[in-house]
């Protein structure tokens, strides 16, 4: 990928889009469809803050010079052009940054990678909203990560050491407004997690923090059915049913991408499903 042109200081309106920019920059090589989204997300946002302060209005414009120099370099890459398969790529990232931080967490190895990881992963969960709204299960990822990154960088900083796994969510803890949580270096999570960091999500309960529900490093949720009812009589399905059965049958293809199976067999069977029930 070609350099970027620069952008100029940060103006101070836009402090809250600050570590997604930052998070844009520190994919530009490793996954410019990140990169992308983020930057995408950034200038919506920033948008919405202050588009008419002179200082805001050039940052905003040379944000927008780098979207369009991205996009011209992406090409006809389908995560660019179909919002489909940008949206199920930036879950499965956000998910895979989540779940390698999940592990280490519950496994008791704290540092700044994993800190960065549960942080990134709130991050990336905001820049899905790009989207549109938010799922449950992303809203619930977001909160979880965002706090622990906050815990457990401050029990690092107090010399304390965290409890592993899933604790009480203190509500009064921001972590956007702290800036070492989101300092540490990028970590790459691992495709093929050693055996010391490797789930068994049936030997780890769920965990229930102020009514969330966190999974276990699990992709699938409780209510994925075991068997997919086959077909009872004549069902008529809507341009709309048809276009949700693609939509999980991009996911799938896009968790495939990762070699996720579970994510992908999941998708798999909510679309079969919707074509053989009508229903969800």
């Amino acid at each position: 990928m070609a350099a970027l042109a620069p952008l100029p200081p940060l103006p101070a309106q836009f402090k809250s889009i600050q570590h997604h920019l930052r998070t844009a920059q520190e994919h530009d090589k490793r996954d410019p469809v990140v990169a992308y989204y983020c930057r995408l997300y950034a200038m919506q946002t920033g948008m919405k803050i202050d588009s008419k302060t002179p200082e805001c209005r050039k940052f905003l414009s040379k944000l927008m010079d780098q979207l369009e120099a991205l996009k011209k370099q992406l090409g006809d890459n389908e995560a660019i052009t179909q919002e489909i398969v940008g949206c199920a790529h930036l879950e499965n990232y956000a998910l895979k940054m989540f779940l390698y931080a999940d592990n280490e967490d519950r496994a008791g190895r704290f540092h700044k990678n994993m800190i960065k990881s549960f942080y990134t992963a709130s991050l990336l969960i905001d820049v899905i909203t790009v989207f549109g709204e938010l799922t449950d299960e992303n809203l619930k990822h977001r909160k979880y990560a965002r706090w622990k990154a906050t815990y457990i960088h401050n029990c690092l900083k107090n010399g304390e050491t965290p409890q592993a796994g899933p604790v009480g969510i203190e509500e009064d803890n921001d972590v956007e407004e702290n800036e070492d949580a989101g300092a540490a270096s990028l970590p790459t999570p691992p495709t093929q997690p050693s055996s010391s960091s490797a789930y068994d999500p049936s030997n780890v309960p769920s965990g229930n923090y102020t009514g969330i529900q966190i999974p276990p490093g699990a992709h699938a949720p409780a209510n994925t059915p075991a068997e997919v009812p086959h077909s009872t009589g004549d069902i008529r399905l809507t341009p709309e049913d048809f276009a949700r059965a693609q939509k999980y049958c991009k996911y799938a293809g896009s968790a495939l991408q990762y070699e996720d199976v579970s994510t992908a067999v999941q998708n798999l069977q909510k679309a079969l499903k919707l074509l053989t029930t009508g229903r969800e």
